[in-house]
C-alpha cells in the first residue's frame, strides 16, 4: 500500500465509523426498509422463483407506481407532523376530473391532465388553509374530506358507472415502454448526473472548509448507484414477452424518478426545504425564528394533493377507465404505509422523497409476492398491516434511542 492511500484509508475509515456511531445513536435512515426488501425477495424468490423473472420485476415496478407517486405527495405533510388521510379519494376526484373532460367534453389528453393537476392544487389550498389558518387538526379535516370525495366521484360519475379512457397517450403511461437505447441513454444519464451532484457537494464542502468524504467514498457511491441501474435497465430490456417481443423500462419509471429527483431537490436544496424539516421539528420555534409557518403548511397540503392528482393519472392509466372505486379501497393504506415503512417519521421533521420509493417497492413486494403464492386480500392486509406497524415500532423506538443518547 502506498503512502498516498494512507490518508484515505483512514478517512474512510471514519465515515464508516461515524455512520456506525448515528446507528448506533437511532438514526437508522433507510436501512430497516432495505433490510426488509432484501429479505422479502430472497424468501419469495426462494418460494416462488417467478417472482425474480424480468416481467414479475417490470410488473413490480408499474403496479407500485400509484403508492409511490401519492406516498412523496404525503411525505411532505408528514414531515410537519401533520396527517392526510384524503390522498386516496383526492387522487379519485381527480382522476374523474380527467377523464370526464377527456373522454366527455373531448379535450387534448394534455389539457385533460391539466385539469387533474389543478383540480388537486385546489383541494391542497383548501384542506391546508384549513389547517393553517383556521387551526382544524388535519386529522379531522382530512377525514372529512375523505368521506366528502367519496361523494364527490359519486355525483359525477353516478352510482355504478364507469368511463373507459382509450386516449393511447393516457394509457401508454402505466402499459408501455421505452425503446431500449433510450433506457440505456437514461440509465446513462442518471449515472453521470448522480456523479456531478456527488463531485459539486464535495467542491462546496471544500471551499466552506468542511470534511468531505475521499475520492474513494465518493466513487464507490456513483459505482454502486451505476451497477443498480445498469442491472435494472439490462433486465427490463431482457424480451419478457410470450407471444411478442416485450422489452424495454416501462415509461412510469422515469416519471416517478423525475418527481424523485424534483422533491429530493427541493427539500435539500432549497430554504423552503429546510423550513420544512424546521416547522416539523418545532413549529413555535420556527414561527419565532421568522419562518411563515401558515405558507408553509399550505403549500405542502397543496404538494400531497398535487401528488394524488398524478397518482390518479397513473391509476387510470393502468385501467384504462375510472369508477367511483378510483382512489379508494387500499390506496391511502398501501400509500401512507410506503412513507413510513420507507423511513418517514410519524412525529414530523425526518423524511425523505426516497422514502416513497423504498416502501412502495416493500409494499409492491409484499402485494405481488403474496398473490403469486396464492394468498387472499385478508393474508395481504395483515402482512402489509404488521410490516407497518414494526415500521412505525422502529421509528419510535429509534426517536427514544436518539434521545437518550443526544443524538436529535
Amino acid at each position: 500500500m502506498s503512502v498516498d492511500t494512507l490518508p484515505q484509508k483512514v478517512e474512510s475509515q471514519a465515515i464508516v465509523k461515524e455512520y456506525v456511531q448515528r446507528v448506533r445513536g437511532g438514526d437508522l435512515g433507510a436501512l430497516p426498509a432495505i433490510f426488509g426488501l432484501v429479505v422479502l425477495v430472497g424468501v419469495f424468490s426462494v418460494l416462488r422463483p417467478i417472482f425474480f423473472s424480468p416481467g414479475n420485476f417490470a410488473n413490480l415496478l408499474t403496479q407500485g407506481a400509484v403508492y409511490v407517486v401519492i406516498a412523496m405527495g404525503l411525505i411532505f405533510v408528514l414531515l410537519l407532523g401533520e396527517i392526510d388521510l384524503s390522498a386516496g379519494f383526492a387522487s379519485g376526484v381527480c382522476a374523474v376530473v380527467m377523464s370526464v373532460t377527456l373522454v366527455n367534453v373531448g379535450v387534448p389528453w394534455y389539457v385533460a391532465i391539466l385539469a387533474a393537476m389543478a383540480t388537486g392544487v385546489v383541494i391542497g389550498l383548501i384542506l391546508g388553509s384549513l389547517v393553517a389558518k383556521l387551526g382544524i387538526p388535519s386529522f379531522v379535516v382530512t377525514l372529512a374530506a375523505f368521506i366528502a370525495f367519496q361523494g364527490v366521484v359519486l355525483l359525477i360519475l353516478g352510482q355504478g358507472n364507469i368511463i373507459s379512457v382509450r386516449d393511447q397517450t393516457i394509457f401508454a403511461i402505466s402499459n408501455k415502454n421505452l425503446p431500449p437505447w433510450l433506457g440505456w441513454a437514461l440509465a446513462a444519464a442518471a449515472v453521470a448526473g448522480y456523479a456531478a451532484v456527488q463531485l459539486v457537494q464535495a467542491r462546496n464542502r471544500s471551499k466552506r472548509g468542511l470534511a468531505i468524504a475521499p475520492p474513494l467514498v465518493i466513487g464507490g457511491r456513483v459505482a454502486a448507484v451505476a451497477l443498480v441501474i445498469g442491472l435494472a435497465v439490462y433486465v427490463l430490456n431482457l424480451d419478457r414477452g410470450r407471444a411478442i417481443p416485450l422489452m424495454g423500462v416501462p415509461i412510469v419509471v422515469p416519471v416517478i424518478l423525475f418527481f424523485l429527483l424534483l422533491w429530493t431537490f427541493v427539500l435539500r436544496r432549497t430554504a423552503f426545504g429546510r423550513h420544512i424539516y424546521a416547522v416539523g421539528g418545532n413549529a413555535e420555534a420556527a414561527r419565532r425564528a421568522g419562518i411563515p409557518v401558515d405558507r408553509i403548511k399550505i403549500a405542502c397540503f397543496v404538494i400531497c394533493s398535487f401528488m394524488a392528482s398524478v397518482g390518479g393519472v397513473l391509476a387510470v392509466s393502468r385501467a384504462a377507465s375510472v369508477d367511483p372505486n378510483t382512489g379508494g379501497s387500499n390506496v391511502l393504506l398501501f400509500s401512507v404505509g410506503a412513507a413510513v415503512i420507507g423511513g418517514t417519521s410519524l412525529f414530523g421533521g425526518k423524511g425523505r422523497a426516497l422514502d416513497a420509493i423504498l416502501g412502495g417497492a416493500v409494499v409492491a413486494v409484499v402485494e405481488n409476492g403474496m398473490g403469486l403464492m396464492g394468498y387472499g386480500s385478508g393474508q395481504k392486509f395483515v402482512v402489509t398491516g404488521s410490516v407497518l406497524l414494526l415500521a412505525a415500532s422502529v421509528d419510535a423506538l429509534s426517536r427514544k434511542r436518539a434521545a437518550a443518547t443526544g443524538h436529535r
